[in-house]
């Protein structure tokens, strides 16, 4: 059976199926249960699942993740919503210091199957603290899996993997992508959760990106492909681990590869891909790989965001020096 669906809709059905079949699964979070979360992604789970399993939660983020924590050591499947990006980092010592770091410590004896939910990324005009990419801090983190789904199909399918794996999962979900709709087929057989995918073929230049970015890869193929330009579309869908070999066997074909992604080039997912592709692919590389993303300042006011975010305008002249090496 499938459905036409928006992402929000998509992952609020993959959290209701998930706490269908497992009842130590239980959502945590500021505002989640009666208003269903800012962005409504918790709505209705209440009133069928009762307060017990859908908390409203203090607004104290760190508090949230370590009580998570102690819920997982008793044997709890604890989801944990973080109302906007930018309130994680009261809860960055919870998840860098202990969450990431118990399973090690305990030698591999004790599992800490932790959900963060994380909404993510610009395009939606917010205010200070509500717009931010901070992906590269978890995915340089050992001991995390983080994962972003960029479309209905894989909010549904990867939160419940998310929720089914025994490690912490930090989960990313693209605001940008809340709303617009997609087809969800509930029972496919979803690919790896750590799998990257190519989402449409090319043979000119290889464009990778993940989240809110690879709608905007899309747009650009589209224009490139009128000027007679061939892209080859990457999502990633896992920033750790990251999955090289479909990347690997792209820029073995085209010779060009240009990432793309909101969050600020230095230090970045896109650096450590720009780095592992021009070790691993050396010699099939016609062009250096190129990075576009957004600048290394904090994330503007909302009138200024659209100068701030790769677009597909900044996508295409990366490609356009791509080629021209």
């Amino acid at each position: 059976m499938s459905e036409n669906l928006s992402l929000a809709k998509a992952i609020n059905l993959g959290l209701q199926r998930a706490m269908q079949e497992d009842p130590k699964v239980m959502l945590m979070g500021e505002d989640i249960g009666t208003l269903g979360g800012v962005f409504r992604v918790t709505e209705g789970l209440k009133n069928e699942f009762g307060e017990d399993r859908v908390l409203d939660t203090p607004l104290a983020e760190s508090g949230i993740v370590g009580t998570a924590i102690g819920l997982a050591m008793r044997g709890y499947r604890p989801v944990c919503e973080i109302q906007f990006d930018g309130f994680v980092f009261p809860a960055f010592d919870q998840i860098m210091s202990q969450l990431a770091k118990l399973t090690s410590r305990h030698q591999g004896t004790q599992s800490f199957p932790v959900v963060i939910r994380i909404p993510y990324g610009g395009h939606i005009g917010a205010v200070e603290h509500h717009q931010e990419s901070p992906e590269a801090y978890f995915a340089h983190t050992p001991g995390l899996r983080v994962l972003s789904p960029a479309t209905p199909s894989d909010g549904y399918h990867m939160i419940r993997q998310a929720i089914q794996s025994n490690d912490p999962v930090i989960f990313l979900e693209p605001k940008a992508r809340y709303w617009p709709k997609g087809d969800v087929d509930f029972d496919a057989t979803p690919a790896p959760a750590h799998q990257s995918r190519v989402i449409r073929t090319g043979t000119d230049v290889t464009v990778v990106g993940h989240g809110a970015m690879v709608a905007m890869l899309l747009d650009a193929a589209e224009v490139a492909a009128r000027e007679g330009i061939s892209l080859e579309v990457i999502d990633l869908r896992s920033l750790s681990p990251i999955d090289y070999t479909p990347i690997i066997a792209s820029v073995e074909k085209t010779g060009r590869l240009v990432v793309a992604q909101e969050a600020p080039g230095q230090v970045s997912v896109g650096s450590e891909i720009a780095a592992t592709v021009a070790e691993r692919a050396y010699y099939f590389l016609e062009a250096p790989v190129l990075r576009v993303s957004g600048f290394d300042t904090p994330f503007p006011p909302a009138n200024l965001e659209g100068s701030y975010l790769p677009d597909v305008d900044r996508i295409l002249d990366a490609v356009d020096r791509a080629r021209g090496f």
